[in-house]
C-alpha cells in the first residue's frame, strides 16, 4: 500500500482553487494536472508499505496531540526553481503549529523504521507536474531549463498574486494512494483530531 499523511482542504478554498486551475491550465498543456478532488496538504509522505504497517501507523499517529492551525493559501511557484520547473504549487502561509504537527509525525512514524525526513517542512499544495519530471522539490543531476510552463509563467506575471482563502486546519488523515493511468486516486484510510 502506498501511504502519505495530509491534510485536507475546505471545500471554499478548493472551489476557488479549481475556478483558477480552470483559467490556467489551457497554458500548460504538456503537465499532469491535479484534480481538484485530490488537492490536500502532505505532512509526510510514507510510500510503499505492506498492509499490516497501517495498524501501528494508526496507532502511532493516534498519540499526536497537535494544536489546530490556520492556513492561508496565496501565490503560487515552482520546484525545484522557475527556470527547471517540474512543479506547479500554491504557496501556503502558516504558523509554527503546522511545522510543529508535520515533526511530530515524522518523530512518530520513525519510530516504526519509516525514514525521517531529510529537509525541512515546505508547506505547499500541488497542482501540476511536468511530464515524465519527478515531483520532488529537490535539485537533480537532470534539471535543466525547461518550457513545460513557460507559456502560463508569462501569462501569470501579468496578474496579481492569487489569494484562495483561509482556513484552520482542525484534523489531518492517513491516506492511501492507488496509483493508475487517469491519475492517483486518494483514500482517506483514519481521521486524527487536531486541539
Amino acid at each position: 500500500m502506498r501511504l502519505f499523511i495530509a491534510l485536507d482542504i475546505d471545500d471554499a478554498i478548493r472551489a476557488r482553487i479549481t475556478r483558477f486551475l480552470e483559467g490556467v491550465n489551457g497554458f500548460a498543456t504538456d503537465a499532469r494536472w491535479v484534480r481538484p478532488e485530490s488537492l490536500h496538504v502532505t505532512l509526510k509522505f510514507i510510500g510503499e508499505q505492506p498492509e499490516s504497517a497501517v495498524d501501528p501507523i494508526k496507532h502511532a499517529l493516534s498519540g499526536i496531540r497537535g494544536n489546530a492551525s490556520e492556513i492561508q493559501f496565496r501565490g503560487y511557484g515552482f520546484f525545484p526553481t522557475a527556470k527547471s520547473p517540474r512543479v506547479f504549487w500554491i504557496g501556503l502561509e502558516a504558523g509554527p503549529q503546522l511545522a510543529a504537527l508535520a515533526a511530530l509525525i515524522d518523530d512518530r512514524t520513525a519510530t516504526l523504521g519509516i525514514p525521517k525526513e531529510d529537509r525541512a517542512f515546505s508547506p505547499h499544495l500541488t497542482l501540476a507536474r511536468g511530464a515524465g519530471g519527478s515531483g520532488s522539490p529537490r535539485r537533480s543531476k537532470a534539471d535543466a531549463p525547461n518550457r513545460i510552463f513557460q507559456r502560463m509563467q508569462e501569462k501569470l506575471a501579468a496578474r496579481p498574486a492569487p489569494e484562495f482563502g483561509t482556513m484552520t486546519a482542525r484534523e489531518f488523515f492517513l491516506y492511501q494512494s492507488q496509483l493508475s493511468p487517469k491519475g492517483s486516486k486518494y483514500t482517506k484510510l483514519t481521521r486524527f483530531d487536531l486541539q
